[in-house]
């Protein structure tokens, strides 16, 4: 069994509840998009000096921040929207409900769309058929982040939501659901707008949702779904400020966070909630691999989801990935390979971040191995994907790529192609100490010890 403890690029999603892609999707820019709204408030108490400084800092943390590092009030909203309360009691439409959640997670779109337009149809007049409907859309734009031309789609169905909850919120302010699914729909488009680079109306939805959120959590504190939503909050309110002090200064216009009580509830909400249940353990998974480290319990995690919904693409990237991380190298590798071969044939939910991914561990397996031609193919695809990819900078992927091709130069006597390659690796983005190691093999050439 081959190990490493050096394989995962830095560009990837730290935290995210869909397909992160390293950039799928940006939830974190919902989050900075009402920093940057609320920023003016803060920046008149600096001096005068600081505030260049702090602007400076505050865009380049906005630009160079990896996609999906944090989910924040947006992804709050959408997980608060399982609540149990929300949902109609009829046990025939419910069933429907929770078959149609599972086939999303699953990426059976057509079979989803069939129930939540039957749930729809049923209860017209409730907003769940309304919402998950709309979480199709999202799917299948997630799917195929690149493509804007679903986008006015996924618009129209959230504004249906929109409408149902605020007829309901007419007659009875204190409709729990309503707040739920209007919440969560505000939510949803918010975060669009901010993969699309619309701050002012991401920033402004953000202030919209988020206090219903907080009043439906007061109505009923004790339900597991609704917990859910509480532990993200938590968790992400005290891990944020922590990792990316930046954002310090507008903790202070929303409540304090609590990271050891949001993981604890995370894990309820994993064991007990209803309809979040798979939506709990995906951010437990994720929070003990990126900020906890503890990835065997997320190994344990991923392999429950990959079992249960095994086309998601993304429960099976983060199966890779644990085990990549524990040392299972073998059989990350034939995961990674079937990511790939999934990608070739077209399924849906495998898109070409998928493939660059799968290709830069398929090759750090050869090089691993000492295969060095099976190797440098899959860096060079990788890199290939990676330039059509990367739209303002280069990904940990592409930097970490071509660090490893010239490794490989050095290892194969080609000192010439290998300086050319760690040069390259000088101009991107430095990943994981990729400048350090390129200026370290250009001084002196890479030795492969066994």
């Amino acid at each position: 069994m081959i190990k490493s403890t050096s394989m995962l690029p830095e560009c990837f999603d730290r935290v995210s509840y869909e397909r992160s892609h390293c950039t799928q999707t940006g939830a974190e820019f919902h989050f900075f998009a009402c920093y940057q709204r609320l920023i003016r408030k803060v920046v008149v108490t600096l001096p005068s000096h600081s505030i260049l400084t702090h602007r400076i800092t505050y865009l380049s943390t906005l630009r160079n921040i990896s996609r999906s590092v944090i989910l924040t009030l947006v992804v709050l909203l959408f997980s608060c929207s399982f609540s149990q309360a929300q949902w109609v009691e009829d046990r025939g439409i419910d069933q429907r409900v929770q078959r149609g959640i599972d086939e999303i997670y699953n990426f059976e779109f057509d079979k989803a769309e069939s129930d939540f337009s039957e749930v729809i149809k049923l209860r017209p007049d409730h907003p769940v058929g309304y919402f998950f409907r709309a979480m199709i859309q999202w799917e299948r734009i997630i799917s195929k982040f690149d493509d804007e031309s679903q986008d006015e789609k996924l618009y129209q169905l959230l504004e249906e939501v929109v409408t149902v909850c605020e007829k309901r919120l007419d007659e009875n302010p204190e409709d729990v659901a309503a707040m739920f699914f209007k919440g969560g729909a505000v939510g949803f488009r918010g975060r669009l707008r901010a993969n699309r680079g619309k701050w002012l109306g991401a920033a402004n939805d953000g202030m919209v949702a988020l206090p219903l959120v907080r009043k439906a959590y007061e109505l009923e504190p004790e339900n597991y779904d609704v917990l859910l939503g509480m532990g993200i909050y938590n968790y992400y309110a005290a891990v944020i400020p922590s990792n990316f002090p930046i954002v310090k200064p507008v903790m202070i216009f929303f409540p304090s966070g609590d990271r050891k009580k949001g993981l604890e509830q995370l894990r309820q909400a994993s064991l007990h909630a209803k309809y979040a249940r798979v939506e709990a353990t995906y951010f437990l998974m994720q929070n003990l691999f990126a900020y906890e480290k503890d990835y065997a319990k997320s190994l344990e995690l991923a392999r429950k989801l990959h079992e249960t919904y095994p086309n998601n693409s993304m429960f099976y990237r983060y199966l890779g990935r644990n085990l990549v991380s524990t040392g299972y190298l073998g059989e990350a590798n034939d995961i990674f390979l079937d990511i790939l071969n999934r990608y070739t044939q077209q399924q849906i939910g495998y898109d070409m971040y998928d493939a660059r991914e799968a290709q830069y561990y398929i090759g750090k397996y050869e090089f691993l191995a000492g295969r060095f031609e099976p190797a440098l193919k899959n860096f060079y695809e990788c890199d290939e994907l990676s330039r059509k990819l990367d739209k303002s900078e280069s990904s940990g992927f592409m930097s970490l790529a071509n660090l490893l091709v010239g490794m490989i130069y050095d290892a194969q006597g080609k000192r010439q192609f290998a300086v050319e390659q760690y040069k390259k690796v000088l101009a991107m983005k430095d990943y994981e100490n990729s400048y350090q190691e390129a200026k370290k093999y250009i001084q002196q050439p890479y030795k492969r010890t066994q």
